[in-house]
């Protein structure tokens, strides 16, 4: 995008939850700009592979760790494995 919106560091999820809802139309409006001046760049079947790629484990966790995690999912609206496996990548991806 010509001029891409910059998206601030949040110190909670209900902060850039609230950014993303307030900024929305503008986001939109900048996305449909960029797809018509054809700045958009498609995925390759390769990327789009690696990212929907998904490998089943097992793990085991203390039950404590397993109910807080579902309790804060709840509060989320997700799923509690989808939450366990964000905080997974959130936390990998910032001790690289």
């Amino acid at each position: 995008m010509a001029n891409p919106r910059v998206v601030p560091k949040f110190k909670t999820e209900k902060e850039e939850a609230d950014w993303w809802y307030r900024n929305r139309q503008k986001i939109a409006e900048d996305l449909e700009q960029a797809a018509q001046k054809g700045e958009l760049k498609p995925l390759d079947k390769a990327t789009l592979r690696s990212r929907l790629a998904s490998r089943v484990i097992t793990i085991r966790l203390p039950e404590e760790d397993l109910e807080l995690a579902r309790e804060q999912a709840v509060r989320k609206g997700l799923p509690y494995q989808t939450y366990i496996k964000s905080l997974l990548h959130e936390a990998l991806r910032q001790t690289r």
